[in-house]
């Protein structure tokens, strides 16, 4: 971290002002509604204890269905150009390595006071949603509330209820009507879903890597999937995001976009189509890629994450860019929208926070905490942490990666290639989906490749794992 201009350690300074912070003793800025009695409820991965978006729908006369996100009012608790806030601009992200996190605010904070936990009142930005029953979003407002978890739900079992494999989920079972709300909010979530990429957006499933541990012993990395609760929290976050970003456009002030350009590397992923009998246009085209997309799902679920792997690579990474009032907007190709602003994470990602402010100060009329040059240095400063935060999970997850690997030197392996450029080859294996570089036999390969190799050298330290291609057949 320290290699790459992250800081691991909170200052003297911030942690001085942290012990001056106390709970719901700070007063809400500016006109605050109490929205304490609905059944919201968090769901998000098991282990994790900094919550940022509460959510819950209220079905409407007419078909529609009224969505609720609440999501923490962080700002509420971090003032702009204080210590703990310096501390946050700097790194810019929480890091999270299999060894340790490193959160962006301090833990007092991000996974409690400004954390929307189970049964406590919390100071929250509420986006307002009114969605129609085919899943286009009608109208929506921002403004602030109080609000109180009531549910504090897991992805797993949450989903494994949804989709008929499991319980339901006891926590949902205390809580009147909670039940069919959630409910609800899957039925409204996959006509949002449907509506996306109906309209191009992409239809993108990879393979997320976990490790497994046994008390302190590394045991195994296993692949975790999309689910219908995961679906829930994705396509209401999309939404909200967008709703931000037109939130702040309406009333003619800059925002700090999320957005991903086009492909760079569309050619490839027209040779990917071709070689599954598939014709994308000369120009990057959304909505025909995600029409290629959906038909190999549909044919091959098993191998898709790979092929999405490849078309996520090839379509290059996020950055954060400055929209000015009336300027022209690069969007987020994967997503289809022209206007997307990160906003629904602020405990762990400081683009969040500049957006909350930057809310809350039109939603109460002050001047803005911002000018324009200061939001373009920061969307480049947030994307250059963002790389180095990735870079620093990454070389962590290699050495324990390695670590596992170290007394498998001489097995073969099915694997994707996932990288392919001067500075290196690079494939994932399939089982466990692990990654590596190839040293020997990438001559003629490129993204999406599936080959068979050998592994022959680990380093844990360094975090290498070094692969050699081999006879497909062997």
């Amino acid at each position: 971290m320290l290699e790459r201009g992250l800081l691991p350690d909170f200052s003297p300074q911030a942690l001085a002002e942290l012990d001056a912070i106390q709970g719901l003793a700070v007063k809400a800025e500016g006109p605050t509604r109490d929205l304490r009695h609905l059944p919201w409820c968090s769901i998000d991965n098991d282990d994790s204890r900094d919550l940022d978006q509460l959510s819950v729908a209220e079905a409407m006369p007419d078909g529609s269905v009224k969505v609720l996100v609440a999501v923490a009012d962080v700002d509420a608790m971090v003032k702009k150009d204080s210590a703990i806030d310096e501390h946050a601009r700097q790194n810019t992200t929480s890091v999270y390595t299999e060894a340790r996190i490193f959160p962006m605010l301090p833990e007092k904070l991000s996974t409690d006071l400004t954390s929307l936990n189970y049964a406590s009142d919390r100071f929250a930005i509420v986006i307002d949603m009114l969605v129609s029953r085919d899943g286009l979003l009608l109208r929506s407002d921002v403004f602030g509330a109080l609000v109180r978890n009531r549910a504090k739900l897991a992805y797993n079992s949450v989903a494994a209820w949804l989709e008929g494999n499991g319980p339901m989920p006891k926590e949902v079972g205390e809580v009147p009507g909670l039940a069919g709300n959630l409910k609800l909010q899957d039925r409204v979530a996959q006509q949002m879903k449907e509506y996306r990429h109906e309209h191009g957006a992409l239809t993108l499933e990879t393979i997320e890597a976990r490790l497994v541990f046994d008390a302190d012993e590394l045991k195994d990395v296993e692949a975790e999937e999309k689910n219908r609760a995961k679906d829930i929290i994705e396509n209401f976050m999309i939404a909200a995001n967008g709703v931000t970003s037109r939130f702040l456009a309406s009333r003619n002030l800059p925002s700090l976009r999320r957005i991903v350009r086009r492909p760079k590397r569309w050619d490839r992923i027209i040779e990917l189509a071709s070689e599954r009998r598939f014709k994308l246009p000369d120009a990057p085209d959304s909505k025909v890629l995600e029409t290629f997309l959906a038909r190999e799902k549909a044919a091959d679920p098993l191998r898709f994450p790979d092929l999405s792997l490849s078309v996520i690579k090839l379509m290059g990474p996020g950055e954060y860019a400055l929209q000015t009032p009336g300027g022209e907007s690069e969007g987020h190709f994967g997503l289809a929208v022209r206007d997307y602003a990160h906003s629904t994470a602020p405990n762990r990602r400081y683009p969040d926070v500049i957006t909350q402010r930057l809310l809350k100060a039109a939603i109460d009329g002050n001047a803005l905490p911002y000018d324009e040059a200061e939001l373009a240095t920061l969307a480049r400063h947030c994307t250059e942490k963002e790389d180095a935060a990735k870079k620093v999970e990454r070389q962590v997850r290699k050495s324990a990666a390695a670590m596992l690997l170290e007394r498998r030197i001489g097995e073969r392996f099915d694997a994707i290639v996932t990288g392919a450029a001067a500075k290196g080859t690079w494939v994932r294996l399939l089982h466990p989906p692990i990654e590596g570089r190839l040293s020997s036999g990438f001559e003629g390969l490129d993204v999406g490749h599936r080959i068979r190799v050998q592994l022959v050298r680990t380093d844990v330290e360094r975090g290498y794992i070094d692969f050699s291609r081999v006879d497909e057949k062997t």
